[in-house]
């Protein structure tokens, strides 16, 4: 059984740079009509420390919008998951940019006080925003997909309430950040962890509901709609160094393919889960939750979100919310 799960990571560039309304708020709106003319639902994960950092600093006057847009998506019954870059907690606003605190870059590298501080700090902002007070996220996902070292972070969102992780895409190597997701290409479409976000452990406090990726030749890589948005996010990386290091991660022959809606064409997302759908036919009593990812910034081609989602509903695969599978993975 395929179930699918439309993700976005609800932000601006990763430096601080770009507008709330033209990275954020108007790309979403077009989304959000999409999603509602095939009624269907997709997860927002809402970058709630960016957005709190530019409310407090009156530097965005689109934020009122974001906010409302936010009510309305939980309003209408789409799942708000909690997505993080620790690095703005700290920011300042100097001559006319955000410099933001890159030592907290990686939140499971920082002390567990420290990680609890800034989730409870992100939630309490998710529940004032949409005036639930004990609203909790069911699922997370990591700032520039950093879920290493995991065993304090995940331990302390369990203690939160917070049940899935959706970091991983399998294949994934960050050279800047030690970061390995290798390991977990041999692992099933979802398990519990504890220790390593890529190892699976039956007494793990969450479950990974990886990012589906598949392993391809690097060519695979270099098409015009995928280069052009890589190299806008290389030119927003936070340092030279930062550059350079994600220029060595794409030196091997093969590379994991996420299964992105906004860095794909419809012809390639349709291919991608073909495979997928074969594989179902040969074992269709296993569960197989599949996570697509995109970015509000990187939100574009809504042509080919509709193509895909046409394909979806033909081929009678569900799309899902995180809420919707939970149950699902817990059973398996």
């Amino acid at each position: 059984m395929i179930e699918c799960i439309f993700t976005v990571d609800y932000e601006i560039y990763g430096n601080g740079e770009g507008s709330l309304k033209e990275l954020v708020y108007e790309p979403a709106e077009k989304l959000l009509t999409v999603f509602r003319e095939w009624k269907a639902r997709f997860v927002p994960f809402v970058e709630v420390a960016e957005l709190e950092m530019i409310e407090a600093e009156g530097r965005d006057s689109t934020i009122d919008l974001v906010k409302h847009q936010i009510q309305e998506f939980y309003r209408d019954g789409f799942e708000i998951g909690l997505h993080l870059h620790p690095q703005w907690y700290k920011a300042q606003y100097e001559n006319g940019r955000w410099l933001l605190d890159y030592s907290e870059y990686n939140l499971c590298t920082l002390r567990e006080q420290r990680i609890a501080q800034i989730l409870d700090r992100s939630i309490a902002y998710l529940r004032g925003l949409i005036g639930v007070p004990d609203f909790t996220p069911l699922s997370f996902r990591a700032g520039n997909w950093l879920f290493h070292p995991a065993e304090t972070l995940a331990e302390v969102l369990a203690s939160k309430g917070i049940k899935i992780d959706s970091s991983v895409f399998k294949g994934g190597v960050r050279h800047s950040h030690n970061l390995d997701y290798r390991p977990a290409l041999k692992n099933g479409c979802f398990w519990r962890f504890q220790r390593n976000a890529s190892m699976p452990d039956s007494g793990g406090s969450l479950i990974e509901v990886p990012i589906y990726a598949k392993m391809v030749p690097f060519w695979k890589m270099l098409s015009s709609k995928r280069v052009a948005l890589e190299r806008d996010n290389l030119v927003a990386a936070p340092s030279s160094c930062h550059r350079l290091n994600r220029l060595f991660d794409y030196l091997r022959l093969s590379h994991p393919l996420k299964l992105d809606f906004c860095r794909m064409s419809g012809d390639e997302l349709i291919a991608m889960v073909d495979e997928v759908v074969e594989e179902d036919k040969k074992s269709p009593a296993s569960y197989r939750p599949l996570v697509a990812i995109g970015h509000t910034k990187e939100l574009v081609d809504f042509d080919a979100i509709n193509f895909f989602l046409s394909y979806l509903k033909q081929k009678e695969i569900e799309v899902s919310t995180f809420e919707e599978v939970y149950p699902k993975c817990i059973c398996d």
